[in-house]
């Protein structure tokens, strides 16, 4: 991508997540078009819906039936009042760090914009305490909602057992556990839930969902979903005037099953994890406390050398670190996100990733001292918050 003073980048950005097709896919542009030429704004279902349902349900099995939406905030709003209503129940356990939508962020300090919904906040990854937290509150807990890469918090992997418990342990309790896989659900063909070989009760999706346009979908087990069935009595009424704009719908079905297929998202996530792997191998050949955490497509640069289970495990000087090499990388032609965040598109090349890499070796080079010195006084604020 080229600003407006003429730099040119190549674009690790990604729109944090949602340009998985990059910036103008020809097949999606091409889907568009045609989708303009039959009409937009037809007060009605379409011809493009209920085939990218199909589609959706396909590559994840969990999604026995959706509804489609305009975002995944609205998607993860939906899913949680559907849990509510489903269950008879008010609570909603979430995880801090976490990032649901521009409605529900779980930041440390809290979000003054989150919407009332009785949450109780639990720490990513701990097994122990999310077990003790459900049990408590099995009564009047409607539903568990994670992301299985904690995103915003600086892309912190879930671990197999923490998902095994939130599984086990919500089924006990009768609540229901939805995946936010809005941004995860590119990391294989069948996204994160595939990967763990666990069935959540419900899952949203958002982003690259869409082709690039607005769009997002919520779905689940049928008989949580058949609430929505227009033909059943008191059935529940989702409108939306833009849920099934014909735009998105024909963008989305194209990007799914004729660029973004199950075989090209496997092989997608496997070019895209070489790539992390490799940056992490550079940073320690060369002994620099700095890890990149996350998985696939999507991962982010942190200080210090040891994994990052929760959220307070990143600390503003780790922040700090991954702004710099934002800023380092804009003035050598490659753009990352603010906070150290990378995500990879469909488009890119080897020639794209190794550009990477030379920019960020570079990085260490001029870096590397200052970044050890920096790691040792992280540690100490992290022995600090732990006491």
């Amino acid at each position: 991508m080229t600003d407006l003073d003429g730099h040119t980048y190549v674009d690790f950005v990604g729109e944090f997540s949602a340009g998985l097709y990059g910036h103008s896919d020809p097949v999606i542009r091409q889907a568009i078009i045609d989708a303009l030429d039959g009409g937009t704004v037809l007060a009605g279902p379409n011809q493009y819906e209920a085939r990218f349902a199909q589609a959706l349900k396909l590559r994840f099995p969990s999604m026995e039936l959706l509804r489609f939406c305009n975002s995944g905030t609205e998607a993860n709003i939906f899913a949680l009042l559907t849990a509510q209503y489903v269950t008879k129940r008010r609570k909603i356990m979430v995880f801090e760090g976490a990032y649901h939508g521009g409605t529900m962020v779980f930041p440390a300090g809290g979000n003054p914009l989150n919407l009332p919904f009785d949450f109780i906040l639990a720490t990513y990854n701990d097994c122990d305490e999310s077990t003790r937290l459900i049990r408590e509150n099995q009564t009047d807990l409607a539903a568990v909602i994670v992301e299985p890469i904690l995103g915003a918090a600086g892309n912190l992997p879930g671990r197999d057992e923490f998902f095994a418990t939130l599984r086990r342990e919500t089924q006990s309790a009768g609540s229901l556990l939805i995946f936010d896989e809005v941004k995860t659900s590119r990391c294989g063909a069948s996204g994160m839930q595939g990967r763990f070989g666990i069935t959540p009760d419900m899952t949203t999706l958002g982003k690259y969902l869409g082709g690039g346009l607005p769009g997002g979908a919520f779905g689940g087990r049928a008989d949580i979903m058949e609430h929505y069935n227009p033909y059943k009595p008191g059935s529940l009424r989702h409108a939306g005037t833009f849920n099934n704009n014909v735009c998105t719908m024909a963008a989305g079905l194209a990007g799914l099953t004729n660029v973004f297929t199950p075989q090209r998202a496997d092989a997608f996530h496997d070019e895209s994890e070489k790539l992390r792997l490799e940056l992490q191998a550079l940073t320690d050949a060369r002994s620099v406390p700095l890890s990149f955490e996350g998985l696939g497509s999507l991962f982010t640069l942190h200080l210090g050398g040891t994994p990052l289970l929760h959220a307070a495990d990143v600390t503003p000087l780790s922040r700090q670190v991954g702004l710099l090499f934002h800023m380092h990388g804009l003035l050598n032609g490659i753009a990352i996100a603010g906070r150290g965040d990378f995500y990879q598109s469909l488009p890119m090349t080897q020639a794209h990733r190794d550009k990477a890499k030379a920019v960020f070796a570079s990085f260490v080079s001029e870096y590397g001292d200052m970044i050890s010195r920096l790691a040792e006084q992280n540690s100490t604020t992290r022995r600090t918050m732990a006491i």
